[in-house]
């Protein structure tokens, strides 16, 4: 019976290099040339760090710029509010890696609202869809990237 995963994934590794490349076009600016501002990688957190709240909001189109070069979807960012202290302002940007169980359940009700013959389920962190014909899959995929559901997702491990 053919079967596939619906994920939510953000690779680390181009993760990683576009961090690092946005931390390189920060020394070469000359706006940001000696301030002690950088981008910092934590486990799927960016932090931005920089003396002025003016200077941290300069900073994420940077690190939005790079992220899509690496071809990263910016939908899985999710800011949080910058924090400023008296000489320095920091702000964290998660990046959301696999779907949590609210957007599982959307997923889940987006395709048996559908009426495709077609079974959903939960698993931790991903949707298995199964169904008994491949097209009823595709057509799955086709809805699923049409449908707005607040994160990016990615169709893996297709089975015949």
């Amino acid at each position: 019976m053919p079967s596939f995963d619906i994920v939510s994934e953000v690779d680390a590794h181009e993760l990683t290099n576009a961090v690092d490349q946005a931390n390189r076009e920060l020394e070469n600016r000359f706006d940001f040339r000696g301030t002690g501002a950088k981008f910092e990688l934590s486990d799927f957190v960016v932090t931005l760090s920089a003396p002025s709240d003016f200077q941290v909001r300069q900073m994420r189109p940077i690190l939005t710029d790079k992220l899509a070069r690496r071809k990263i979807d910016v939908g899985a960012m999710k800011p949080e509010e910058p924090e400023v202290a008296l000489n320095k302002t920091q702000q964290k940007i998660l990046l959301q890696n696999g779907i949590d169980s609210d957007h599982a359940r959307k997923v889940v009700k987006t395709i048996k609202e559908s009426k495709l013959k077609v079974q959903a389920s939960i698993q931790s962190d991903q949707v298995r869809v199964t169904g008994k014909k491949r097209d009823d899959l595709q057509a799955v995929m086709k809805l699923l990237e049409k449908a707005d559901l607040g994160l990016p997702l990615q169709f893996t491990n297709f089975r015949d």
